[in-house]
């Protein structure tokens, strides 16, 4: 019955996509710190209001 246990392997797939979850979750927190001060977020938002408005935003 333990060997059983110990051999089955259903339930790693789904540690493996958690983990994989986990590691993208925290790339995109450092990916996306910047847009965290006031400023950083502001200027984008306010790009995108500009590009949404009609006005060429190159």
């Amino acid at each position: 019955m333990i060997k059983t246990f110990l051999e089955d392997e259903d339930g790693a797939q789904v540690v493996e996509y958690a983990l994989v979850i986990a590691v993208v979750s925290i790339l995109l927190m450092i990916a996306l710190q910047p847009l965290v001060t006031e400023a950083g977020f502001t200027d984008l938002v306010d790009l995108v209001r500009t590009c949404f408005g009609g006005v060429d935003c190159g």
